[in-house]
């Protein structure tokens, strides 16, 4: 690429990592609607808990502020994500067992890279009380 004048950084890194950003929250409110029907439709189903009575609970059991909270964390893992697949794949070389051994690197090292953060994430809201 950059042999024909283009900087990798702005055709490869910069699009995906905004995509990213942009539709993981999306895919995290899809999931957590799906989530609230698919434990509503169970409640139904299996506990006989009306749809009303579901939603009264989760009124008082789960805040507002949880979601937005999730919502929020959604873009800087997404950042980190595509941040993480991004590196691993411009180290690849010129062999299918490279693109294998980065792949397989880029999905651990971003696991790990978001498991710690939510963690640290936690830590701090405990701690400041939200």
């Amino acid at each position: 690429m950059r042999t024909i004048g283009l900087d990798p950084m702005e055709v490869l890194v910069i699009p995906r990592v905004l995509a990213l950003m942009l539709t993981l929250p999306l895919l995290t409110f899809y999931a957590d609607m799906l989530g609230l029907l698919g434990g509503a439709v169970i409640a139904l189903v299996e506990l006989d808990i009306s749809f009303l009575q579901f939603a009264r609970q989760l009124s008082s059991g789960v805040t507002l502020w949880s979601f937005w909270i999730g919502i929020i964390k959604a873009p800087v893992f997404a950042f980190i994500i595509a941040m993480v697949g991004c590196f691993e794949g411009l180290m690849v070389s010129r062999s299918a067992e490279s693109v294998g051994r980065r792949t397989t690197a880029a999905v651990v090292e971003a696991i790990f890279l978001v498991i710690v953060l939510d963690a640290l994430a936690s830590i701090l809201f405990s701690n400041l009380g939200i």
